[in-house]
């Protein structure tokens, strides 16, 4: 669908150094949304020009307690777009907006039951199983040393564990969202329905980043930067100038021509490989360069690989 930008719907992750931040970017791109990750310590000016249609902020190893740990820009809370935090990005989402974090007894690490106790959009219609009393229980992915001990006065408790009082937070309102646990890490059974709920219905993102339309958006791109110029590309068959070389020649056809150079050091047959698959099965233009003498003279009693 190229009459969107594949832009347009995008998620800003703030890393505040957690081991799964990447995970958490990786999740939302399997939705099908553009998202971009940067450190926790970006300006306000930075976040107005990406212009997110929604913010998360990730889990971190420090503590909320301790003096200049890191906070979220303030800027955040006040983009009127939605917002989650995720483990540590839930603490100082509470810190920073009137509720406190305290040092818990003991680290909570593993898998643990939560117990909705009210109704919010970031887990409509998601349970695992069901409490006797009746209520929704979800099987999440804990990983935290401290705990909210009390939520900010305009939030409302959704769900909690017998040690984890505060287990998802919410302002409906604001469309402010923390949760203790992971959703991002497959143990965390609907942790992908969640984060979907989050990226597609809370934030209204449409679904626009697709490796379809990544790559006519690529083509395009390239079509508009060469213009009616050719095009001169270095093939290694390696898997960054072959992905470069199909979509520079989806774009603009006999106008590229490639290099490859046959340094005389690659596998078995593999110069061959690159010139059966790229020249004959692909048809694209192909100058061989046979270099192996010309390298392997230059290499000729070398032994440190550095030098080489």
């Amino acid at each position: 669908n190229m009459t969107k930008d594949i832009h347009d719907s995008r998620i800003l992750i703030l890393d505040f150094g957690s081991q799964y931040t990447q995970l958490i970017a990786r999740r939302v791109r399997e939705i099908g949304v553009y998202c971009e990750l940067w450190a926790w310590d970006v300006t306000e000016e930075q976040i107005k020009e990406f212009n997110p249609t929604g913010i998360i902020l990730a889990g971190g190893p420090e503590s909320v307690t301790e003096d200049n740990s890191p906070r979220a820009p303030e800027y955040v809370f006040n983009a009127n777009v939605p917002v989650l935090g995720i483990c540590y990005g839930m603490q100082t989402m509470s810190e920073q907006l009137g509720g406190s974090v305290e040092v818990s007894d003991e680290r909570e690490f593993g898998y643990a039951q939560v117990e909705v106790i009210s109704e919010s959009a970031l887990i409509k219609n998601i349970e695992d199983s069901v409490a006797a009393d009746g209520n929704a229980l979800l099987d999440v992915w804990m990983s935290h040393g401290d705990k909210v001990n009390a939520i900010p006065a305009d939030f409302k408790t959704v769900a909690k564990t017998d040690s984890c009082p505060f287990a998802i937070m919410s302002n409906e309102e604001k469309r402010f969202y923390g949760v203790q646990f992971h959703p991002e890490v497959t143990h965390t059974k609907q942790g992908l329905r969640l984060l979907e709920n989050f990226v597609c219905t809370i934030c209204e993102c449409e679904k626009l980043w697709t490796s379809a339309s990544i790559i006519e958006d690529a083509i395009a791109k390239i079509k508009e930067q060469v213009g009616d110029d050719e095009v001169v590309l270095g093939l290694s068959g390696g898997v960054d100038s072959s992905v470069v070389a199909m979509l520079i020649h989806r774009a603009i056809g006999d106008r590229l021509t490639c290099v490859f150079v046959d340094n005389g050091l690659l596998r078995l047959n593999e110069g061959q490989q690159v010139m059966d698959m790229f020249g004959d099965h692909f048809g694209l233009n192909i100058v061989h360069v046979n270099a192996e003498q010309r390298f392997l003279d230059r290499l000729g009693g070398e032994n440190d690989p550095e030098k080489k």
